[in-house]
């Protein structure tokens, strides 16, 4: 069962406060915004085993988060321990600009994508509509142009593979696959 519209924009808000990984990581220095968001990380993690294992709190915490989660995160990780997971791992692995242009692929891309495709997607691809994807890309795209740092094809390369990654049905979770596969990919090109 879908969640309605109404919290699908309540989910995707709370996507654009986690604008403020990749805003913080272009001013702060690399090793304190890898420390900082393990932390986050790790709470979000935290929250996700209290929640699955029924340990105390998992009520609280149900009621909280619950009518903003997808089917599947009732009985797995949310996806922002995906996104926050991805994040430190792509600030620890990426270029900072790389790590900036991947994570806000997902973000804004993801954004886009879920509002596009849940209002005027008509042609479905598996579970996804072509309408959710091409705005996924028009937004990654415009990411790639803001992001400073490097090539603007590389950017177009990544926003490519981001709106690609975003557009699979696959069991691993977009917000974990969509920073990392294209921050690789925008690594591997500028070594190239």
């Amino acid at each position: 069962m879908e969640i309605s519209l109404y919290n699908e924009c309540k989910r995707k808000a709370t996507h654009l406060v986690a604008l403020s990984i990749p805003v913080g990581y272009f001013f702060l220095p690399k090793l304190p915004s890898v420390l900082i968001l393990s932390l986050f990380a790790l709470g979000s993690i935290v929250i996700d085993i209290i929640r699955l294992k029924r340990l105390p709190l998992h009520g609280f915490l149900n009621r909280l988060i619950g009518p903003l989660l997808r089917e599947h995160e009732n009985s797995s990780f949310t996806g922002s321990s995906y996104i926050l997971t991805a994040s430190v791992l792509s600030m620890f692995l990426f270029d900072k600009s790389v790590a900036i242009a991947a994570i806000s692929f997902i973000i804004l891309g993801d954004i886009a994508a879920a509002l596009v495709g849940r209002t005027c997607g008509r042609i479905r691809i598996k579970r996804k509509s072509l309408e959710g994807s091409l705005a996924c890309l028009v937004m990654c795209l415009l990411v790639a142009v803001v992001v400073p740092g490097f090539p603007l094809w590389i950017g177009v390369a990544g926003a490519f593979t981001a709106t690609i990654v975003e557009g699979i049905t696959s069991p691993i979770d977009d917000n974990f696959s969509v920073p990392l596969i294209s921050g690789l990919a925008m690594h591997i090109l500028l070594r190239v």
